[in-house]
């Protein structure tokens, strides 16, 4: 990937999403495709959809160009990401049961398995199946973390972003340039979805991310030893992987359930404690930025991939138990008013 191919693709990919987010705004409107506010939601009026497809296209279209069907490995994750932006797109315009989202990502996550793009833990049948049980915890945790105006978009675009810069440095020229179109698409949404937001990117969007950054952590990591294989797979979610921790922890320690959305994530959390909304989206971006530094200088070298686990996995445990001492279940007043948050 030389420097006119990343332009060319980044700027592609940037237009394409920001300019296709207007007539998509409009169709949502009219075929009334809204996120309505309810008890489980903390957005105060209703927000059209279809924001999920203008990062799509804006990712797939110049990546595809740019790099073609050549590498079957990256064709598997982005088929599996198109399958499940689809089921999302189904699923925000008639909700579907958990069951049926799980089913449809477990057979995406098999189909990128299949291609070869797995982890390398014990040689056998047990790493694929654990490759696909990674993949799809990781997809729902990042349509999970789409609870906030601005908070998934920011992160997928700092996310993507160092991850492109790692597998560049890694070999993978073509999964860069997928993750380059992924990361310059997000921060074409963003504007939009920035509090407060216009549009929401809907479970098309996020899962549709969600799957192309799981599948392409894997694929950096296949071969590599264990230290490397946890936080080549931990530190591109790490965002997201708090967020599941805190609110799994949370619901189970107070007898909700874990399945059901609701506004206690991360997100949420740092709103009671002060933060605006548009603040609390900064925060997650610059922590997935932190995130994915440390990523980026274990490929390159600049610290040991023993100690960069050690520390990752510490950090997750620790941020997981701060947080579970702010309280969001005490019924409060919504905390800034007119300011919309996103469903959890």
């Amino acid at each position: 990937m030389n420097a006119t191919t990343a332009w060319a693709v980044g700027l592609a990919a940037f237009l394409i999403s920001f300019v296709a987010v207007v007539p998509l705004k409009r169709w949502a409107l009219r075929w009334g495709l809204t996120d309505h506010p309810s008890a489980n939601k903390a957005h105060a009026r209703p927000t059209p959809y279809l924001g999920g497809i203008a990062i799509m296209l804006g990712a797939l279209v110049p990546a595809i160009t740019a790099i073609g069907f050549t590498d079957r490995r990256i064709i598997a994750v982005l088929w599996a990401a198109g399958v499940m932006a689809l089921v999302g797109l189904i699923d925000d315009v008639r909700p579907l049961q958990p069951f049926t989202k799980l089913t449809a990502g477990t057979v995406a996550a098999s189909g990128v398995v299949s291609s070869e793009v797995h982890i390398t833990l014990f040689g056998g049948w047990l790493d694929g199946v654990l490759t696909v049980l990674w993949i799809v915890v990781v997809a729902n945790s990042f349509n999970l973390l789409d609870n906030m105006d601005g908070a998934l978009g920011a992160v997928s675009t700092v996310t993507a972003a160092f991850l492109a810069v790692t597998a560049f440095v890694s070999g993978e020229p073509s999964l860069a340039v997928l993750l380059l179109a992924l990361a310059c698409a997000s921060l074409g949404f963003l504007p939009h979805n920035w509090a407060p937001a216009k549009i929401f990117m809907g479970d098309s969007g996020s899962l549709f991310t969600g799957f192309v950054l799981a599948g392409s952590s894997v694929l950096l990591v296949s071969g590599k030893d264990p230290d490397t294989m946890v936080a080549g797979l931990l530190l591109p979610t790490f965002v997201a992987t708090v967020d599941t921790g805190v609110v799994f922890f949370s619901r189970l320690r107070v007898g909700r359930s874990p399945l059901l959305g609701g506004t206690d994530h991360v997100s949420h959390r740092l709103r009671r404690m002060g933060l605006r909304a548009r603040a609390v989206a900064v925060v997650l971006g610059l922590t997935a930025a932190v995130a994915g530094a440390c990523g980026l200088a274990m490929a390159l070298g600049w610290i040991s991939p023993p100690i960069t686990a050690m520390v990752a996995s510490g950090a997750v445990i620790l941020l997981i138990n701060l947080l579970q001492g702010v309280s969001v279940y005490a019924p409060i007043e919504h905390p800034m008013p007119g300011i919309p948050e996103r469903r959890g």
